[in-house]
């Protein structure tokens, strides 16, 4: 039975890896989240498809486009409706859902800098009769910000530490870092890849979707005159606020790195981008303004045993441990988030870090839609 004082959220997330749909149902007692239950659907090998021919830069179809958009806020839905059913609770218990959509092109840098997001919110909203919170990204966009990463303001009001200076590092498909010190301004970014290359790079060799507990990797050799090649990558020389994506951080970029060398075992490859993810999470905390005492590391890159174990060995002594050690699953913490921001929006109060982002302000994110 759901709580009389609680409200209850529904947060929706489809990452740049674009492995699946995430529903997370938060329930917000005393402005504090607490995770009730969660759901995933795998994303479909045609859906996704779909999906990367729309995230790489090239000529577009507006058919494919309009198509995409409807498929996947429909796959939205139902992945809100099982998680509803499975968690026993009606729509109608439900203040709203928080969407993401996904991301299939992010800009920041353009003389017009923009980003997008699919994943219809009409269609959320008209199918689960439920309030629907979406186009998160694009107010922060328009205050002069890069609209990412916007998961820091959660992770201040999840996992902020009175007495210890905290690092959360969140690795999807992409990384992205924030510090939260025990007082003072919040501040992260985007560092880089996350799990993506690697995730693209097993799925050619091996047709697997993601390396599991990085064990593929393991049974490689980091190149050391690749992983070289790799850390150039003009990205990794921008000051924060910075933001970045599949637009950059591609297959097609690996190949071109790779032409260089004499071919690779694609097993040393894999490892060697192991190490380039996390030497590029790990040499953030040279740029910070205090010292970290600990480190919370959440998104599927948690569950990648070699990852851990290279983070933790670059950033010794200091622990490196997942957030579920301070109350969430790793892989649901985006999920939550946006439930949060859905919350944030329908209080009219900020979801996003102008420290963050770089935006002229704090702003109410998103856009919402009736049923």
């Amino acid at each position: 039975m759901p709580a009389a004082s609680a409200e209850y959220y529904i947060g929706l997330m489809s990452g740049t890896s674009i492995d699946a749909i995430d529903a997370v149902l938060v329930a917000f007692e005393a402005d504090r989240p607490r995770i009730v239950a969660s759901h995933s659907t795998p994303v479909s090998a045609a859906l996704k498809n779909a999906i990367l021919e729309l995230c790489l830069p090239g000529k577009d179809h507006l058919d494919l486009l309009g198509d995409t958009d409807r498929a996947i806020g429909e796959h939205f839905a139902a992945t809100a409706l099982t998680l509803l059913n499975k968690a026993g609770l009606p729509p109608a218990h439900i203040n709203a859902i928080g969407s993401h959509g996904q991301t299939v092109r992010h800009r920041p840098y353009d003389k017009r800098p923009f980003t997008l997001q699919i994943g219809d919110p009409n269609t959320i909203a008209a199918l689960t009769g439920i309030v629907t919170v979406a186009d998160f990204r694009r107010k922060d966009v328009a205050l002069g910000g890069q609209g990412a990463p916007l998961v820091p303001a959660f992770h201040r009001a999840a996992f902020h530490h009175p007495r210890h200076n905290r690092l959360v590092m969140n690795i999807g498909g992409i990384g992205n870092i924030t510090w939260l010190p025990t007082s003072g301004s919040v501040t992260g970014f985007d560092t880089g890849p996350g799990n993506g290359l690697m995730d693209a790079w097993i799925q050619r060799h091996r047709s697997q979707p993601y390396d599991n507990e990085g064990a593929w990797a393991a049974s490689g050799h980091c190149h050391s005159e690749l992983l070289q090649r790799l850390l150039q990558h003009p990205f990794l020389a921008r000051r924060g606020p910075r933001s970045t994506g599949r637009e950059e951080f591609n297959l097609r970029w690996l190949d071109t790195v790779l032409a260089d060398f004499l071919p690779l075992p694609p097993e040393d490859v894999q490892a060697t981008l192991a190490h380039f993810t996390a030497r590029t999470l790990a040499a953030t905390t040279a740029d910070l303004p205090g010292n970290p005492e600990e480190i919370l590391v959440c998104g599927g890159g948690a569950h990648n045993t070699l990852l851990m174990t290279l983070l933790g060995n670059l950033l010794a002594p200091r622990p490196v441990v997942s957030t579920a050690a301070s109350g969430i699953d790793p892989g649901l913490v985006e999920g939550a988030a946006f439930a949060w921001l859905a919350r944030q929006a329908l209080l009219r109060q900020p979801g996003s870090l102008a420290s963050v982002t770089g935006a002229s302000r704090d702003a109410v994110l998103g856009a919402i839609y009736f049923p």
